[in-house]
């Protein structure tokens, strides 16, 4: 059964990526297509992605002008017949078209949100600018068409579910996407993994500390991590990097506690931090979450919001806390003093549940539906 998966764009790090990389482990012969891709020597060895004409444009630096071309981006592919075509979609990834070449394909749409960018602006300040605003109703429209094409949907969470069962009036499976849970708990100690300069930074931050890690953008909202290690009284450790650095440091500045940033820390150094951290704040809300599991996997607690898709993950009381989503100095020094009592060995248990091995058997099942 020959098969193509499509993603929006592939980037040397992101959770959609690694829901990518599990999907071309579990279906080695399938093509691989995507708008542009930014690590095309390393991420596939021996294997061609299939990039679109907008990869050889200025555009593929800039999404959001980029975005009112891609859903007729998506309708322009063509290729050799194909079985199934297994969108990995955040944006218009599930619009693709084979056009004449096989019009009866089935198509599954796999799904992390409808795009944030024109249906829930709040949660992504990248849609409050002029160009995004003006085109979202006609887009809204377009994508729930488009959106009625696909054979099956899988959401990644609950909370994706009735996203788009209110966007697209579609219902959808839920499958969650694979985190490297096995890996994690591999290592009795993932500070001694670590390479001479990592440990070098590793040896330098306080203990114990909180720690947030993602990219460094706004609606990481990872300056409130910065005030729970203030309510706490605990050092902050803030791991990532992107644009929103600058603003970080400024908060960071004024902070009555010690806040350390860690650039762009790789795996081992991230999961050494994981592991060293007291509690794992996590205040995004979040379509699942794989950074939250991670933790829980180190057998760290985790702090999260009562909404979103980690609030499916994380156990109040068990293996971290929730807090409602505005919260105060003093709701974050409790759930942080709820977390610290959790135990390390119900969080381990816990991010089992969210172990990579059984994703790919559970999207053939998909694709196999009748």
């Amino acid at each position: 059964m020959s098969g193509i998966i499509v993603h929006e764009w592939i980037t040397k790090n992101g959770g959609a990526e690694k829901v990518l990389d599990a999907m071309v482990d579990t279906f080695p012969d399938a093509k691989v297509w995507c708008l542009w891709n930014d690590v095309p020597e390393s991420r596939y060895p021996g294997r061609s992605v299939h990039e679109s004409w907008l990869a050889s444009t200025p555009l593929r630096h800039s999404k959001t002008a980029a975005l009112p071309l891609m859903p007729l981006t998506w309708r322009m592919h063509r290729s050799q017949p194909a079985d199934w075509i297994l969108a990995s979609s955040h944006l218009f990834a599930h619009h693709v078209s084979l056009g004449g070449h096989n019009p009866d394909v089935r198509k599954f749409a796999y799904v992390y949100t409808p795009a944030r960018y024109i249906w829930y602006p709040e949660l992504d300040g990248r849609g409050a600018g002029w160009l995004p605003r003006l085109v979202s109703p006609s887009l809204r429209r377009l994508d729930r068409r488009r959106a009625q094409e696909s054979y099956q949907i899988a959401a990644i969470s609950q909370y994706v579910r009735k996203r788009i069962q209110a966007a697209w009036d579609r219902d959808s499976e839920v499958i969650y996407p694979p985190v490297d849970v096995t890996r994690i708990k591999s290592m009795t100690s993932w500070p001694d993994e670590l390479g001479e300069s990592e440990r070098v930074i590793f040896d330098r931050l306080p203990h114990p500390f909180v720690l947030g890690a993602s990219r460094f953008i706004p609606y990481k909202r990872l300056d409130l991590v910065i005030k729970a290690g203030e309510a706490a009284d605990l050092p902050v450790v803030l791991a990532g990097s992107g644009p929103d650095e600058m603003r970080l440091r400024a908060h960071a500045s004024e902070a009555s506690v010690p806040v350390h940033f860690v650039s762009s820390p790789s795996d081992t150094l991230l999961y050494a931090l994981y592991e060293a951290a007291s509690v794992f704040i996590f205040p995004a809300i979040e379509d699942f979450g794989i950074m939250p599991v991670e933790a829980m996997a180190a057998g760290t607690p985790v702090v999260t919001r009562a909404i979103g898709g980690a609030s499916e993950t994380v156990v109040d009381g068990l293996t971290g806390a929730q807090i409602e989503n505005v919260a105060s100095p003093n709701d974050y020094r409790e759930a942080i003093e709820r977390a610290l009592r959790c135990r390390s060995r119900d969080c381990k248990d816990r991010a089992e549940v969210f172990a990579a091995e059984p994703f790919g058997g559970a999207l053939e099942t998909w694709l196999a539906t009748e």
